[in-house]
């Protein structure tokens, strides 16, 4: 089990499988891109899968979420599915993806046991995407979004992030698009983890302005606590159901006191937040020659010492140094 010291148990393990990603988001990274890991740094596929089969095994993690960069951009993606979906007890699986890509592997992640994808899609205006991402992409997000629908990686749900001056006016377009396509949009609050540090907390769109732009076109009914349990999204029914819309407010509505995740790096660390400013390394365990227990060991103890919130409402805030690409979503 990985409890900390404040009674919350981490069941769920992010998985970072890449710094790397094929866009360069005015949210996450510079035009020009970031300083990304050498090979050698990075975990190998056969460290990843071992490090899983510990957290899954010994630890009690129940959930597995491959995240990046962009996960797709690693090369053995499909077979460290595959080798996680054998492990016993299996764990959930999903990937947060910006969805290029998915139009020619969603058919063999599944096959390999992946069980649901979450797709990053901030507009519906290729323009805009263009804008946002500086990469014209947006008809390859589209298709990898309807090539995972087919493949039955569901439910699909779409993560967006809103701009102001940019995106901000699309949020009622973005959600009747959802509904119509079957997916189940998130609005996630843009969070200080650029790496260029241009994060402002008075310049962001919040929670609050996200439903008020929702409330003028949509009737939003808000479901209970009891539904929500530890998932970071709080979610509204849309127009009497079935469809339903989350709103992930790290910043304005933090959620830490229910956080039931643990997060493991491309290189090797365990994080036991987004916003923690240390880290502790396994890598160094693994290539060592370390037994599982010590290993085990080692992650029990740096989630023992989990800090009680993100410290997001503190004026004396710090941003982390590492940006998300370079944490893993």
């Amino acid at each position: 089990m990985l409890i900390d010291t404040y009674g919350r148990v981490a069941t769920d393990l992010r998985v970072s499988l890449t710094d790397r990603c094929n866009l360069r988001c005015t949210y996450c990274m510079p035009e020009e891109g970031l300083q990304w890991l050498a090979k050698p740094d990075l975990l190998t596929d056969d460290e990843i899968v071992r490090l899983i089969d510990i957290a899954v095994t010994t630890l009690g993690i129940e959930e597995v979420r491959f995240t990046g960069g962009e996960p797709l951009l690693r090369p053995g993606l499909v077979g460290i599915v595959e080798r996680v979906a054998a492990l016993d007890p299996r764990p959930q699986m999903s990937l947060t993806t910006n969805g290029i890509g998915l139009k020619r592997t969603a058919a063999a992640l599944k096959a390999a046991g992946l069980d649901r994808v979450n797709v990053s899609l901030d507009t519906l205006r290729p323009d805009v995407f263009k804008a946002l991402t500086r990469r014209d992409r947006h008809r390859d997000v589209l298709d990898g979004l309807r090539a995972a629908h087919e493949a039955d990686l569901v439910p699909i749900k779409v993560n967006t992030v809103l701009m102001p001056g940019i995106n901000d006016d699309e949020a009622p377009d973005l959600l009747a698009w959802a509904v119509r396509e079957g997916y189940e949009l998130r609005f996630i609050e843009q969070m200080p983890l650029d790496a260029q540090h241009g994060w402002k907390r008075e310049g962001m769109v919040t929670a609050e302005d996200i439903l008020a732009s929702l409330r003028t076109r949509f009737e939003l009914t808000a479901e209970g606590a009891e539904e929500r349990g530890s998932a970071p999204a709080e979610r509204w029914i849309v127009d009497g159901g079935p469809h339903r819309v989350g709103v992930i407010a790290s910043v304005t509505r933090p959620f830490c006191a229910a956080c039931d995740r643990t997060r493991l790096t491309a290189d090797g660390q365990i994080r036991t937040c987004l916003f923690a400013t240390e880290e502790t390394d396994l890598r160094a365990a693994l290539r060592s020659g370390a037994p599982d227990e010590e290993i085990a060991r080692i992650w029990r103890l740096a989630m023992w010492g989990k800090k009680a919130g993100s410290g997001l409402d503190d004026p004396s805030f710090l941003q982390p140094e590492r940006p998300m690409s370079a944490i893993g979503g």
